[in-house]
């Protein structure tokens, strides 16, 4: 398995190491039919990947706005979660990161506990998939490499409904009593909208730029996959687009929060405590009112906040878009990337979140 280790993607060695096993860029499925898999039980979503393609330049600029108007708070973010880190006793820390949201903050994190706090933190990117949990070979490769279960530390980018946090409990519990180990199955974010982690730096909506983009923002690794002929001791699988080596922006991008993090770090004031409990009853709630108001019986088609909204227009079928205000800039990007798909928007000034998408049924034809 040492080659895969290697792995860092587009990042420089060091940086990351993809816990995943790269597959030939084949066998893509069609989204609208990969979403016709998924909803009827006949392929579970973890089996099939869709092709991405190159961001437009419209996009692209959509981009551009984001990072600026975002990437001081991001970066702030990034070292609040590391400032909480690196407080843990152990001195060599291994951090996962849950690919692909979490993998540029678990670069920025551990460039942050080596540079600023003087630890000795190693990143590991490994795939969690729902319904299938996270990556035991994975782990166990991390563990074989002489990292201690207590010096494991999980990070994403954000939660929307918990699922994944949830999914991640269950599953490291499950591999716990497997394999007699003490592994924290606490969730690192740096916003938790469902109150699920185990560590945020907020509970806010915001426009976290790197939410917006797939793989030229993530190392140029694809959504994860478990691909049919796995074998017990393999890792999930991955496709690498190589081609869109030219306008990959996964390093510069964790560069420039790495520098806006230093630059703020003397004057960032202590985080304020995150009311978890008020985060999880607020998105109980929406997502009760949502499936009772638009006729949903499967939670898995109410995908709220920023992130979870953008993932569905970039690779899922999207039945509508709910925004609260179409005017705020945090939202822009959703607004071209529907327009394109001419997918429906709706205007919900009460809503919680910036925005929610809405999975179009399969029984809806």
């Amino acid at each position: 398995m040492s080659d895969w280790e290697d792995f860092s993607g587009s990042y420089r060695k060091g940086e990351v190491s993809f816990l995943l096993r790269r597959m030939a860029q084949e066998g893509f499925v069609d989204v609208a039919e990969k979403e016709a898999l998924i909803q009827s039980g006949r392929r579970h979503y973890s089996q099939m990947l869709s092709p991405e393609s190159q961001p437009s330049a419209r996009y692209m600029a959509l981009f551009d706005e984001a990072c600026r108007a975002n990437n001081a708070r991001m970066a702030r973010d990034c070292l609040r979660l590391a400032r909480l880190i690196a407080a843990r006793p152990l001195h060599r820390l291994a951090l996962v990161s849950l690919a692909r949201a979490g993998t540029p903050v678990g670069v920025v994190v551990a460039r942050l506990l080596r540079e600023l706090f003087g630890r000795d933190a190693v990143h590991y990117s490994v795939s969690i998939v729902r319904d299938r949990g996270i990556d035991a070979a994975a782990l166990r490769h991390i563990l074989a490499h002489g990292h201690p279960p207590d010096s494991i530390v999980f990070l994403d980018g954000w939660t929307g409904k918990g699922v994944i946090a949830r999914e991640l409990a269950g599953s490291v519990e499950v591999f716990n009593v497997r394999h007699g180990t003490h592994i924290d199955a606490g969730l690192h974010v740096l916003s938790d909208l469902a109150g699920a982690a185990a560590c945020a730096a907020s509970c806010d909506d915001y426009l976290i730029p790197s939410s917006i983009l797939n793989a030229t923002v993530s190392g140029l690794v694809s959504r994860t996959v478990m691909s049919d002929d796995m074998r017990t001791d393999d890792f999930h699988g991955c496709v690498f687009y190589e081609q869109f080596a030219a306008v990959d922006r996964s390093q510069a991008f964790a560069d420039e929060l790495v520098r806006l993090a230093l630059a703020q770090s003397d004057t960032l004031p202590r985080a304020e405590p995150i009311d978890a409990a008020a985060a999880r009853a607020r998105s109980q709630s929406y997502i009760g009112a949502a499936m009772r108001r638009f006729g949903i019986a499967d939670v898995n088609l109410v995908k709220p906040g920023i992130g979870e909204a953008t993932r569905v227009l970039l690779r899922r079928v999207p039945r509508l878009v709910v925004l609260r205000d179409p005017a705020a800039a945090e939202v822009a990007h959703l607004a071209v990337l529907a327009e394109e798909k001419r997918v429906p928007v709706e205007i919900d000034p009460h809503l919680p979140y910036h925005a929610v998408s809405l999975i179009r049924s399969a029984s809806d034809g």
